[in-house]
């Protein structure tokens, strides 16, 4: 309803100024043609040429002669002294003297006064109405204003709608109904405007959603390791087995690791899901990347193989990220593979691949498209072998973003899960 009144307001403030701008235009062109003696220069030279032909007569004879030059020309001319003239009540207003001639308005009429130059006699030219501006002209700018007016509600009608609609939304929006979204703007002007507020209500969405999702899925992760230590510490206090007392220890010990590795895996995503960090392309060889990771975990018992079709070629990347990409699929192979894990690094168009290949079990059609989404998982009892909040694989599609690239999931030929990475060989600046 306010922004009703606004779009009215305002509406009425823009006509408002346009008609006091025309009133201004008629009060400039009236003072100026007032003021103008060049406006009268047919009556001033008419009275010039009539003075001096009074000049060349006798005194006695002006009288006659005026009266006959105004039947003639049918203007209302006479003859007045100096003492008739200060007896007479003319305009009070003199606008304007050129010579001996002298021009007076009053309201619409006008009185010229010419003052023969051998004596104190003038000839008086009026009252005579003043010359206004053509009533045509006058009705084509009150038509233009009118079309203006239209043209002004029509442009402004759409854009309060759709301003009284955001407002609308916003409103929904703080009151916590979060899948409110703008309706489409009817206005180019205000498009943007909705465009951005939708983004945004996404974004915050998001943000929330995953908030919960973060809360729930931390007190259910926490939760099971804390309960484990809790009932460790308590049969270590009641035992004095030493055998018993040792299981134990290395239980809470295992417990207290778990609870290090959810909160470091939970730091990791909070600061990936901040803004874009400055990336370092370098030119760099995926081979030594690719083996620089299968090193690093050699300790655990997997069977490694390593395709590399693309030779010694070296492509555009930000080493640290790439291969934080990677170790995640590597640790994602090893923790739901069955001890086989082949990585091929390969070229399609223009594009580089790395892919890491296990023998498990696959991944379930109906979770390939979710399976990157942030606390997603495919194992929902969430047990001690298969432990984690599904962040790894949302830090790697977060990682190929910023690349230009993207990260995917297949089902490989022989069983089991294949992971992509795929992102330009030359980054563009």
């Amino acid at each position: 309803m306010k922004l009703g009144r606004s779009f009215f307001s305002l509406y009425f403030l823009i006509i408002s100024i346009f008609i006091i701008f025309s009133w201004m235009l008629d009060e400039v062109w009236r003072s100026y043609l007032e003021q103008d003696i060049e406006s009268y220069t047919g009556y001033k030279s008419m009275l010039l040429a009539l003075s001096n032909y009074v000049e060349k007569h006798p005194e006695d004879e002006w009288q006659a002669i005026v009266t006959r030059a105004s039947e003639q020309w049918q203007l209302p001319l006479r003859l007045m002294s100096k003492q008739q003239l200060a007896e007479s009540s003319q305009p009070s207003h003199d606008v304007l003297s050129a010579d001996n001639t002298h021009i007076f308005y009053d309201k619409d009429a006008v009185e010229i006064h010419h003052r023969i130059n051998t004596s104190g006699t003038v000839i008086v030219l009026g009252p005579a109405k003043m010359p206004t501006r053509p009533r045509v002209e006058a009705l084509i700018r009150v038509i233009l204003l009118a079309s203006l007016a239209c043209l002004l509600f029509l442009w402004l009608r759409p854009l309060s709608r759709d301003l009284d609609q955001l407002r609308k939304t916003a409103i929904e929006f703080g009151r916590e109904s979060f899948d409110v979204v703008a309706p489409k703007a009817r206005s180019t002007m205000t498009e943007p405007m909705v465009t951005a507020f939708n983004s945004m209500a996404s974004r915050i969405k998001r943000l929330i959603d995953a908030h919960k999702e973060l809360s729930t899925a931390v007190a259910h992760e926490l939760r099971t390791p804390l309960a484990r230590t809790k009932f460790a510490l308590q049969m270590l206090a009641n035992t004095d087995d030493k055998i018993k007392q040792e299981k134990y220890r290395q239980a809470i010990s295992n417990d207290i690791c778990e609870l290090e590795q959810l909160i470091s895996e939970m730091l990791i995503y909070a600061n990936f899901d901040n803004e874009k960090p400055t990336l370092n392309f370098t030119e760099q060889s995926l081979l030594d990347i690719v083996n620089g990771q299968v090193k690093s975990f050699q300790q655990c018992q997997q069977n490694f193989t390593v395709n590399n079709l693309i030779g010694d070629m070296k492509v555009e990347v930000d080493r640290h990220f790439i291969s934080r990409a990677l170790n995640n699929y590597i640790s994602n192979a090893i923790k739901y593979g069955k001890g086989e894990i082949e990585i091929t690094i390969s070229q399609k168009d223009q594009n580089c691949q790395i892919q890491v290949t296990d023998n498990g079990d696959g991944i379930k059609d109906d979770f390939k498209c979710t399976i990157f989404d942030a606390f997603s998982r495919g194992d929902t009892s969430r047990n001690r072998e298969t432990g984690g909040l599904g962040l790894g694989l949302a830090i790697v599609c977060r990682i190929m973003e910023w690349h230009g690239g993207n990260a995917c999931v297949e089902n490989a030929k022989h069983g089991g899960a294949s992971f992509i990475l795929n992102w330009p060989i030359k980054q563009i600046s």
